[in-house]
């Protein structure tokens, strides 16, 4: 056992986080999605012309589908892509998926179709983020103990949810020169960063033994403690706490995964009137993106204080009170609580993926955490429903308001099934 966790285990921290902030341009995909949208041209079968000459226009439930898609395929391959990490290592995963998405992104671009984008964005993309999101948390949280666990998955996952707050600008402005050129440039820029940063991860050597928790005289112990049995995937399963994570992991992602997908449309609707914010609607993008930054970290921090149950059920409730709200804050026309609603929105879907790694190494221990967190992704993977729901509701109804109302009924749900949801414990243990 180390006195303190060695520099190499915070190099692997950031080297985590700097692929993650390539592999999240998931999270500013309603940036393209604003530029592909016109319901009556895409009826009509009209092409662009101008800088996207030759790309056709979508429905929101058409260009909610790459979106989808890319979700649901992410969290389907993360299996393989835990077991890629667990087995060969997750410099392999790491690269392997940053390449996927890469000529994903330049497949979609060069495309110049509805096809390409399901194609480029949707399943090479989720191949990529699968395999590739698989590899920096599992090998980050094998050099730290339970009581660093939250903080160190809020940090690597940061970059994910991070990603936004610099490619949602960044697509706009490269946008203005076409979907095909925003699209080749990432795909590029993504490979050379991911290659480089990704070569960097290591799990924990074999033997090690991570830092025990220093608790100073007088003070509270943390509230979280880990598992003394490392379990493996076929005994996981056979639990009824990993299906309590999935469905905790759905309800979560859900509401988040709504907000992402319309983010760019919701304040062009709400501020049709404030010329700036109309003509810029990437900024609440963009927004969300540096929301998540803090919502990670700070989550997996005061969960590591207040225990995961605790911070899950106080992230959902006070967001489910916002999606409730949000039909009337849109139809208020009101800009600074539109900001305030969707950030506290993005900050629930951020803590969520800083948690459930976090919960899964507590519940079924580090060993197997590759393998075991990807199953657990299902859920996230799952949570892809409500964004294709809402495209649709809102091509049948005009607006999202029941989309909001049926994603908050499910944070609700999700609370509730968190308050029982206790770690397995063996009669040795």
């Amino acid at each position: 056992m180390v006195d303190k966790v060695p520099g190499k285990a915070w190099k692997v921290v950031f080297c985590g986080t700097a692929v993650n902030l390539c592999l999240g341009i998931l999270y500013a995909w309603s940036v393209w999605a604003k530029a592909l949208i016109d319901e009556k041209k895409a009826a009509a079968g009209l092409i662009m012309d101008g800088v996207n000459a030759g790309w056709p226009y979508l429905t929101n439930a058409e260009a909610a589908t790459p979106f989808s898609l890319c979700v649901l395929i992410f969290a389907l391959v993360m299996i393989p892509g835990g077991r890629i990490q667990d087995k060969i290592g997750p410099k392999a995963g790491a690269i392997t998926g940053g390449l996927f998405l890469a000529i994903g992104c330049i497949i979609a671009g060069l495309s110049k179709s509805y096809g390409g984008l399901i194609f480029g964005f949707g399943i090479m993309g989720g191949i990529g983020m699968g395999i590739g999101y698989a590899a920096p948390t599992p090998s980050a949280l094998s050099w730290f103990g339970p009581h660093k666990r939250g903080l160190v998955a809020g940090l690597v996952v940061a970059g994910y949810g991070g990603a936004a707050l610099y490619i949602s600008p960044l697509a706009a402005h490269l946008l203005t020169s076409g979907i095909t050129y925003s699209f080749v440039f990432l795909g590029i820029f993504f490979s050379v960063v991911i290659v480089i940063a990704g070569s960097q991860l290591a799990k924990a050597p074999p033997g090690y033994v991570a830092p025990a928790a220093v608790v100073k005289a007088g003070a509270a112990p943390a509230r979280v403690a880990g598992t003394l049995i490392d379990w493996v995937p076929s005994d996981m399963v056979k639990t009824p706490q990993f299906y309590g994570l999935v469905f905790m992991f759905i309800a979560s992602t859900q509401s988040g995964l709504l907000v992402i997908a319309n983010a760019a449309g919701l304040l062009a609707t709400t501020a049709k009137a404030i010329p700036f914010f109309a003509a810029n609607a990437w900024i609440l993008a963009s927004f969300g993106g540096l929301v998540q930054i803090p919502g990670r970290v700070c989550t997996g921090l005061y969960s590591d204080k207040i225990g995961r149950g605790n911070a899950y059920a106080l992230n959902c409730s006070i967001c489910a009170v916002c999606l409730f709200l949000m039909p009337s804050i849109i139809g208020a026309k009101n800009v600074f609580f539109l900001f305030l609603a969707v950030g506290i929105a993005f900050w629930q879907f951020a803590g969520g993926l800083a948690l459930m790694p976090a919960f899964t190494a507590d519940f079924f221990g580090p060993k197997n955490l590759g393998m075991n967190y990807g199953m657990v992704f299902i859920g996230w993977g799952c949570g892809f429903f409500m964004a294709r729901l809402g495209g649709s509701i809102k091509d049948w109804t005009g607006t999202l308001d029941y989309a909001f109302y049926i994603s908050a009924v499910i944070l609700i749900a999700g609370v509730i099934v968190s308050r029982v949801n206790k770690r397995p414990v063996l009669a040795h243990e």
